[in-house]
C-alpha cells in the first residue's frame, strides 16, 4: 500500500467535487441521445427498421463486454507520472466528441450501409466514453474511504449526469428539433438532429477536459495500492472471475443490470409513448423534460435518507416508486382513465417525469457508492484493490440502458408491427395500445427483479467501518 492509503480521509473541497462530477455531463449527454432519440431518429427519420437499430446497438454491447473490463483492468495497473486513471481520461475527449457528432450524420444509401455506419459509430462512441467514465468513476474509491464522503462524491457525479440528460433533452426539443412547414412534428425534423449533434459533441469535449484537468492536482494524494509486479493476463482473468463470483458485488451488479434494462426499455419507448400514445409535440415534450430538473433537486434531498435507512433500503424504496411512476400513467391511459388531449395531461406527465428522475438519479448515486464500499470488502477477503475492474462492470451495465433497452424496444416495435415513418394522426389505435402494454409489462418485470437482487446486498455502515478498521490493522 502507498503511505497515504490508510490515513484518515479528509473531506474534499467543493471545487474538487465539482470538477470530478463535471465529467459525467458527457456520459449523461451520450445516454440522453442513445436512450431517447437514437431509435426514433434512425427508425422514423432515416427509415432503418427498428429491429435493425436494436440489433446494431446490441452488437455494440458485445464489444463493450470485451473492452470495458480490459479498460478497467489496465487503468487499475497503469503506472505513469500522470497516475493510472488520468491518461485514459485525457485520451477519450476528442474521439468521443467527434464520433458522437458523426453518429447523427449517416450517409445516404441502403439499409445495409446505414446499419453498418450506425454499428461502427456506436462502437467508437461507447468505447471512447468508457475510456473516460470507467477510470473517472474508479477515482471515487481513491479520493476517500469515508462511507458518507463517497456518497457525496457520487452525488456530484450523478448531478452532472442528470444535468447532461435533462438539460440536453430540453435543449434538443426546445431549440433544435423544431417543427417546419415540411415537417410539423419537431422530433422528426432531420436537420435539427445535425445541429443537436454539434452542440452535444462540443459539450462532451468541454466537460471531459475540464473535469480531467480539474482533478489532476489530486493525483499524488490518491489512495493507491502499490504493486510488486505487473499483472499477467491470467491475473486479469482470475481477478475478473473473483469479482463476478463475489456475492456482495454480484447483488449490486444484477440489480443494476435489471434496472438498466427496464429503465432503458422505458426510456427508449418513452419517446414513442409521448409521440404516438399521448400525441405530444416537441414543445410539450420540452416542457415535460424541463420538469425533470425538479427531480434532480429532489434526488439530492432523497439520497440523504440513506444516512438513516441505509443505502440498500433507500435504493429498494426508490426502485419501487420508480416503477409506479413509469407504469401508472400508461396503465391509466390504457384503461381509459387518462387520454391524449385531456386538460391536465401535461402537468400529470411533468410530475411523473420529475418523480421518475428523482428515483433513478438517487438510485444511481447509491449504487455507485455501494460499489465503492464493496472495494474494502473485496480487499479484506483477497488483499487486492480492483476498483477499476469493479466499476468497469457497473459502467457496462449502465450502458445496457442504451444497449439492451434499445434492442428490446426495437424487438417489441417489430413484434407489435409498429410502422416506420408513422403519422400520429393516422396510426392504428391497436398498435398504439400494444405499444403501451409492452412498456408496462416489461418495465414491471425488470424492476421487480432489480429489487429482489438488491435485497441480498449485505454491507451496512457498521460492517463497512469494521472492514476499514481491520484493513488499518494489517
Amino acid at each position: 500500500m502507498s503511505s497515504n492509503s490508510r490515513e484518515p480521509s479528509p473531506k474534499l473541497p467543493v471545487h474538487t467535487k465539482f470538477a470530478y462530477g463535471l465529467g459525467s455531463l458527457a456520459f449523461g449527454i451520450k445516454d440522453q441521445g442513445f436512450n431517447t432519440l437514437l431509435m426514433l431518429y434512425y427508425n422514423q427519420v432515416i427509415g432503418l427498421p427498428a429491429a435493425w437499430v436494436g440489433a446494431a446497438i446490441m452488437l455494440t454491447m458485445v464489444v463493450d463486454a470485451l473492452s470495458d473490463p480490459l479498460i478497467g483492468h489496465y487503468s487499475d495497473h497503469l503506472r505513469t507520472r500522470w497516475g493510472r486513471r488520468h491518461p485514459f481520461m485525457y485520451a477519450s475527449a476528442v474521439p468521443v466528441s467527434v464520433a458522437y457528432l458523426l453518429l447523427w450524420m449517416p450517409p445516404a444509401g441502403g439499409h445495409d450501409l446505414q446499419f453498418l455506419y450506425l454499428l461502427v459509430m456506436s462502437i467508437i462512441v461507447r468505447v471512447a466514453i468508457s475510456c473516460y467514465e470507467i477510470p473517472s468513476t474508479a477515482l471515487i474509491s481513491e479520493f476517500s474511504g469515508d462511507y458518507d464522503e463517497r456518497t457525496s462524491m457520487s452525488t456530484y457525479r450523478s448531478l452532472f449526469y442528470a444535468i447532461g440528460t435533462v438539460g440536453m433533452a430540453v435543449v434538443a426539443l426546445k431549440v433544435f428539433l423544431r417543427p417546419t412547414p415540411e415537417q410539423p412534428i419537431g422530433q422528426l425534423n432531420a436537420a435539427g438532429y445535425h445541429l443537436y449533434a454539434a452542440a452535444a459533441g462540443g459539450l462532451m469535449l468541454f466537460s471531459i477536459l475540464i473535469s480531467t484537468l480539474g482533478t489532476h492536482h489530486r493525483i499524488p494524494s490518491l489512495r493507491v495500492q502499490q504493486e510488486e509486479k505487473r499483472p499477467s493476463l491470467a491475473d486479469f482473468r482470475g481477478q475478473l472471475k473473483a469479482i463476478v463470483m463475489d456475492r456482495t458485488y454480484s447483488s449490486v451488479l444484477l440489480c443494476a443490470f435489471f434496472f438498466a434494462v427496464g429503465g432503458g426499455f422505458a426510456t427508449t419507448l418513452g419517446v414513442y409513448i409521448n409521440t404516438y400514445f399521448w400525441r405530444l409535440n416537441a414543445d410539450q415534450l420540452g416542457t415535460i423534460s424541463g420538469s425533470m430538473a425538479w427531480g434532480v433537486i429532489l434526488a439530492l434531498v432523497v439520497v440523504q435518507l440513506s444516512k438513516k435507512l441505509g443505502k440498500k433500503e433507500t435504493a429498494m424504496v426508490l426502485f419501487g416508486v420508480a416503477l409506479l411512476s413509469i407504469a401508472a400513467p400508461v396503465t391509466l391511459g390504457l384503461l381509459g382513465v387518462m387520454s391524449a388531449g385531456m386538460p391536465d395531461l401535461i402537468p400529470i406527465l411533468s410530475l411523473q417525469a420529475a418523480v421518475m428522475v428523482m428515483c433513478i438519479l438517487a438510485a444511481m448515486i447509491l449504487a455507485t457508492s455501494m460499489v465503492a464500499d464493496v472495494g474494502e470488502h473485496f480487499e479484506l477477503k483477497t488483499g487486492k484493490r480492483t476498483e477499476g475492474l469493479m466499476f468497469a462492470a457497473l459502467i457496462m451495465i449502465n450502458k445496457a440502458v442504451s444497449g439492451m433497452g434499445v434492442f428490446l424496444s426495437g424487438l417489441a416495435l417489430s413484434v407489435i408491427g409498429f410502422p416506420d415513418h408513422a403519422d400520429p394522426a393516422t396510426i392504428d389505435p391497436l398498435a398504439v395500445a400494444h405499444l403501451g402494454w409492452s412498456c408496462v409489462i416489461v418495465v414491471t418485470f425488470f424492476c421487480v427483479l432489480a429489487i429482489v437482487a438488491l435485497s441480498f446486498y449485505p454491507i451496512t455502515r457498521a460492517s463497512h467501518e469494521r472492514a476499514l478498521r481491520e484493513l488499518g490493522r494489517r
